[in-house]
């Protein structure tokens, strides 16, 4: 009994030791692991900042904080080291002259980035998605100096000042950090539809009456709202945005046109009322600041529903073009709730040009001729809907050119809306303190 009772001692003290030296061992892992690597460190430049993105294994805490004279950005990590390759940057860059790394307190991570100006930065991090793992994102905005500062001229004229000609806001998709859906081959969404886009622009300069606005000229990002921003601010007539889609049949393939639906126009209209920034901004030429809030639903709706009929007038002429250039999607045009077609006065599409994902379309997309053949298309359609429409008044141009007589059921906000005009200047030209108006009666249409 005495030599088992010994046998099974030594088993439990076996066991023992080794469930203590799997232990440490799990837990040297374990500390091991508990240390951030930054992996990969990338960095895009678009006109207005410059974005580095650190590639992370994992969610770690940071710290950013700016250094005078001369002018540096430190960027702090907690607990991490790291196993990338800093980038260069070119002498002419106007940002940044160089990054470097150091260990800090042993154990965390100290990343200075020398500048070439003051910079405001803004830092966040990013889950997963199907291209990247963790990252953490340094966005920077260079900082006009006080003596460089001068006076901001805001314009909010509609079509008053653009030397009579029609401004097409063209967007290539993603950009950047974001590349987009990903071919067979390996080709980026965002490489293609930046091309399309560029040749869609030579096209547009070359016509007489038009002028293209490239919303993306560079491999950047641009956020989807600042995006309907930028086309406004540069009082576009017409939005377009390109893409190319995917889906995980490869045999799915062609090209489609989407505009906004319904439910993605309403939630917009809710957005823009309670927003007191919009409020003061021009909606079809009118400003809604000094309107109650009745008043304000009213004339938006009015924009509303003019640019949605504007926007499905184009949409189907493009998508009639693309026909004749491919294979497509779907032969109506589809309506979804996308953040860049929700402008309430600028007609907006969205073109899909092919997918990606198909092996076949995809070859096509790679090639110059193909895209020059689906950006005379998306011209073409454009153009017909542009022979639709009044051109834009010369900015020479003051007084009135042009009398409307009243019909029943007009109002006067509506056909400033009509004739692209400011409810004001339109009272003004006609010496009208109030907007009562009656049938018959002749009024004059300022420029």
């Amino acid at each position: 009994m005495k030599l088992i009772s010994k046998n099974i001692k030594a088993k439990q003290h076996a066991l023992i030791c080794a469930f203590v030296f799997l232990f440490s061992a799990v837990s040297g892992v374990a500390m091991a692991a508990s240390s951030k690597n930054v992996d990969s460190l990338r960095f895009w430049t678009a006109p207005d900042h410059t974005r580095l993105v650190l590639g992370i294994s994992s969610p770690v805490e940071h710290k950013v904080f700016a250094l005078d004279n001369p002018p540096r950005l430190v960027l702090d990590l907690s607990d991490a080291k790291f196993n990338a390759t800093v980038p260069t940057f070119s002498p002419n860059h106007k940002v940044v002259s160089l990054m470097r790394h150091a260990p800090r307190n042993k154990k965390d991570l100290r990343v200075v980035i020398d500048l070439k100006t003051v910079v405001k930065a803004k830092s966040f991090l990013l889950k997963p998605n199907a291209n990247y793992g963790h990252r953490l994102v340094i966005d920077l905005y260079p900082q006009q100096r006080k003596s460089d500062k001068s006076p901001v001229v805001v314009k909010k004229a509609s079509s008053v000042a653009k030397n009579n000609k029609w401004i097409v806001a063209i967007d290539a998709g993603h950009g950047g950090e974001d590349p987009g859906a990903k071919g067979y081959r390996g080709t980026r969404e965002k490489v293609v539809v930046l091309a399309i886009a560029k040749k869609l622009a030579a096209l547009v300069n070359k016509q007489p009456n038009m002028k293209a606005y490239l919303v993306r000229s560079g491999d950047y990002y641009i956020g989807l709202r600042k995006r309907m921003e930028k086309a406004r601010q540069a009082r576009a007539d017409l939005f377009v945005s390109i893409h190319a889609d995917a889906f995980k049949d490869q045999r799915a393939r062609g090209s489609s046109v989407y505009v906004l639906s319904n439910r993605g126009a309403s939630s917009e209209a809710a957005r823009w009322l309670a927003n007191s920034e919009n409020a003061a901004d021009l909606v079809g030429g009118v400003s809604l600041d000094d309107k109650d809030d009745m008043l304000a639903s009213v004339l938006l709706d009015l924009s509303q529903n003019a640019t949605e009929d504007a926007s499905a007038t184009v949409a189907s002429e493009v998508l009639k073009n693309l026909k004749g250039v491919g294979h497509v999607h779907k032969k109506q045009v589809q309506r979804a709730g996308f953040m860049v077609l929700k402008s309430p006065d600028i007609p907006s599409i969205l073109v899909e040009t092919a997918f990606i994902s198909n092996r076949q379309e995809e070859a096509k997309l790679r090639t110059s001729s193909h895209q020059t053949k689906v950006a005379k298309a998306i011209l073409k359609g454009v153009k017909a809907y542009f022979s639709q429409q009044r051109l834009p008044s010369s900015p020479s141009t003051t007084i009135a050119k042009a009398t409307y007589k009243i019909r029943k059921g007009d109002t006067l906000s509506a056909i400033a809306q009509k004739h692209r005009v400011s409810l004001s200047s339109l009272k003004k030209i006609n010496a009208m303190k109030g907007s009562r108006i009656k049938v018959g009666q002749i009024i004059r249409i300022p420029s």
